[in-house]
């Protein structure tokens, strides 16, 4: 438990619930049910061995931050997660109904486990050992089958690592959710054009004897997605998406609007990971608070190709 002043409440609460959620507990020495609930949230702080951060505020003392917070009666808990309030209670609660508010919002011990899994996979993967960054998924999958970026991350590798019947296996489950996630959409995409590449004779072709063919026929779209396909898996992701753009132009709905949907699958898989919140830049509220989190990132090159390609596509598309 940590008493949160205006000087260390940016550190202590704001930066820290980009990492994990905290909880507030907005109190007076004065105040007879203050005394009752404190014990209890230090009690569940303990049980709950760090899914969530207990700090108090001592509302005589800080009352630019209670006013911030609009706190009208004490004691008053607020959680908050990602920099900003996300729910809150009022009054002496027993522990059971603390707890089933924390539940409500925290995530399981199993999920926290199975994400502690996943970033360690992303080490181990930086580190050049795949073997054991696969190993690190699969069991943070075993553990939480709905942690959706693990999954994301498990069916990437194995596509990496060319493990393909694997791969589809592990990407059936989110393919059958509705609804469908994109990013799931594009690995779909790409383990079709990569098993297209390994299955079919055209997979082997220069770009020269694609172009050969095409150039007896504009519409010739099967050659031209083949082509597509080919690039795509060969890592030259503009030349793919330019051979798409060729029949999304001509025909939108051709073929199912494969060729769209491949399109945009290129776009979803280059489409640069979201900055995390620096907890350090933040908004200012009206009452002055430093409360919201706001990330000024300038857009890189890569991000900057994606927002050309999709410019490209609606305009096709028109």
């Amino acid at each position: 438990m940590i008493n949160v002043t205006l000087e260390n409440f940016e550190a202590e609460v704001v930066a820290a619930s980009h990492e994990v959620p905290v909880l507030v507990d907005f109190w007076a020495p004065w105040c007879g049910p203050c005394k009752v609930i404190g014990p209890l949230l230090e009690k569940v702080e303990t049980e709950y061995n760090g899914r969530f951060k207990l700090v108090k505020i001592d509302s005589d003392q800080e009352q630019q931050l209670s006013q911030a917070f609009g706190i009208r009666s004490i004691p008053t808990c607020v959680l908050m997660m990602g920099g900003k309030p996300a729910d809150g209670f009022m009054g002496a609660i027993p522990e059971s109904q603390i707890k089933a508010f924390l539940d409500k919002h925290l995530p399981s011990e199993d999920a926290l486990e199975a994400q502690a899994d996943a970033e360690d996979a992303q080490a181990l993967v930086a580190a050049g050992d795949p073997k054991a960054a696969l190993h690190k998924l699969h069991e943070a999958l075993t553990i939480n089958p709905g942690n959706d970026d693990a999954r994301y991350d498990y069916v990437k590798l194995l596509i990496e690592n060319d493990m393909l019947d694997d791969a589809e296996a592990a990407l059936a489950p989110a393919l059958a959710a509705i609804p469908r996630q994109i990013r799931f959409e594009a690995l779909g995409q790409f383990l079709d054009a990569i098993k297209f590449v390994v299955t079919d004779d055209r997979g082997t072709w220069t770009s020269g004897q694609f172009d050969a063919l095409i150039a007896t026929n504009k519409r010739d779209f099967d050659t031209r997605l083949a082509k597509a396909r080919v690039l795509m898996v060969g890592g030259d992701w503009t030349g793919a998406m330019d051979e798409l753009l060729e029949i999304i132009m001509r025909d939108k709905a051709w073929n199912d609007a494969v060729p769209r949907k491949t399109f945009v699958a290129i776009l979803e898989l280059l489409t640069p990971p979201k900055p995390k919140v620096d907890p350090t830049s933040v908004g200012k509220t009206a009452g002055g608070i430093e409360v919201l989190g706001k990330a000024g990132v300038q857009e890189d090159p890569q991000a900057q190709l994606v927002s050309a390609y999709r410019r490209k596509l609606s305009m096709a598309l028109n």
